[in-house]
């Protein structure tokens, strides 16, 4: 048979980033319209062509929110992916939920390290093998340690989780099935790209595995790595642009023996929105801003969140709110929550709920100085601010700095005076974050609850909500609460 060519288009961490964004000059970039065309238009032009996304195509849009995420995957089912594979995000409505969006998804979602505990059964299918032009293409999938974050309550699931045990999982399927012949194998990950490169590095050669498609850290590549001889690629996050991966594979040596990749930006200059897709989208958003286009309030500014790692103007406000109506002296509000890169100045309803998608209860726990040093070191190290870790916005009470050249907290104090390590504080959290404290603030949720805990709301959201509605003409800058040296 020889050799083939393949384009294999991806896209990971889309977010509901459903609708198409002005940049100037009357060009629109992104948006699932756009991102439609260039797919049909690839496949036209070439013979050989898959179209695959590693995970989290859900949360982050009031329309995905508003269906929780049923509207999503009758979007998706427009874009006709060959397979996905699960992000964390696809958990966000429930395990039971995300099965019955399995059901809707007129495409395959495979991933291969969840367990259903009794009788040890994978929770879904564990790989897909694709038949393309005489070629058979294995492909599967593994998840985050993250998941097990949001599934942990139930004791039903269990998973092989950490890299070594989700690269023997890869081995045990490429193993059964390397009598089928596979030509190419392929990986979608969801774990981040320095865990990508991590499990490359535990790959046998002998298993066959060629390419890790990869999402989670929303990294942007300039180009490919490869390690242990397999290529790596991720397409950053949204629908503004696509990975595109051209590739030659010997059908001798079942082996990529040449490749291309380039990450294609998705706008109005390559192609024409694809308007039955455009048309479908408009149905959910028309439903979606006659219920939520009230306006809540009316900031002095613009106010933007460019990048969670960092200290932000949306964090700031966001946590200023909660702190001062729930009358705390500190709130730890994760940056991730908040899904838009900018609100106001006018604020809408609809811009609150795009803008913090995630409904989560607050709870105020009583902790030692002592355990605030312990969190504020752990969330601030330069480890976790790589894109994979959990980071967080303060209220205006709080300064810290962290030193990373020397590797410590070198300063933390509320209201201009030093923490005292004996000294009592009550701290707010969201539920999940709580929930997980061990594994994102270094003090487990037995140790924050030792000398008092309280659910505050059941709302995270609706308290901001209130707040707004209350506040006209406000607004926060960056000021220094979270500094790094």
């Amino acid at each position: 048979m020889g050799k083939k060519r393949f384009c294999i288009l991806h896209s990971n961490d889309m977010h509901g980033d459903f609708l198409a964004e002005g940049k100037g000059g009357g060009k629109s970039v992104g948006g699932l319209a756009l991102l439609s065309a260039y797919i049909n238009k690839v496949r036209k032009e070439e013979k050989n062509v898959l179209y695959l996304i590693a995970g989290d195509m859900v949360q982050g849009s009031l329309i995905d929110s508003e269906y929780k995420g049923i509207s999503t995957m009758g979007i998706m089912n427009y874009l006709a992916p060959d397979v996905v594979t699960l992000g964390n995000h696809e958990f966000d409505y429930g395990l039971a939920h995300l099965l019955f969006l399995e059901k809707v998804a007129n495409f395959p979602v495979v991933n291969a390290n969840l367990y259903i505990k009794p009788g040890n059964k994978r929770l879904m299918r564990p790989f897909v093998i694709l038949e393309k032009d005489g070629f058979s293409i294995l492909v599967t999938g593994i998840i985050t340690e993250k998941v097990m974050d949001q599934i942990k309550g139930d004791n039903l699931i269990g998973s092989f989780v950490t890299l070594e045990e989700a690269s023997n999982e890869v081995g045990r399927i490429c193993n059964a099935y390397r009598t089928e012949d596979i030509d190419l194998t392929v990986l979608l990950t969801h774990i981040g790209l320095e865990s990508d490169v991590e499990l490359a590095r535990l790959l046998k050669p002998d298993w066959g595995v060629d390419l890790i498609i990869g999402g989670h850290s929303h990294s942007i590549m300039e180009k490919p790595l490869e390690e242990n001889g397999v290529i790596i690629v991720t397409a950053g996050t949204g629908t503004d642009q696509i990975g595109r991966l051209d590739i030659e594979v010997d059908d001798e040596t079942n082996h990529i023996i040449g490749y291309q990749w380039r990450l294609v930006t998705v706008d109005d200059a390559m192609v024409t929105p694809d308007n039955e897709l455009e048309g479908y989208i408009a149905s959910f958003q028309s439903r979606v801003d006659n219920k939520y286009n009230s306006m809540l309030s009316k900031l002095t500014y613009k106010h933007t969140h460019p990048k969670r790692e960092v200290e932000t103007e949306i964090g700031n406000l966001f946590a200023d709110a909660l702190a001062e109506m729930l009358g705390c002296d500190l709130v730890l509000l994760a940056s991730g929550s908040i899904r838009t890169n900018e609100i106001g100045p006018v604020v809408t309803l609809r811009d609150l709920m795009t803008c913090f998608p995630y409904n989560d209860m607050l709870t105020s726990f009583t902790v030692t100085g002592e355990q605030l040093r312990v969190i504020f070191a752990t969330v601030m190290s330069p480890t976790n601010r790589n894109g994979e870790g959990e980071c967080y916005q303060v209220n205006s009470k709080v300064r810290a700095v962290h030193d990373d050249r020397a590797g410590r907290l070198r300063e933390l104090s509320l209201d201009g005076k030093p923490v005292n390590d004996d000294g009592q504080y009550t701290l707010v959290l969201q539920g999940y974050h709580s929930r997980n404290a061990g594994t994102y603030l270094g003090v487990t949720f037995e140790e924050l609850s030792s000398i008092k805990a309280k659910v505050v709301s059941t709302s995270a959201r609706e308290v901001l909500e209130e707040w707004l509605r209350d506040h006209q003409n406000v607004g926060r800058r960056v000021e220094g609460r979270l500094t790094f040296i």
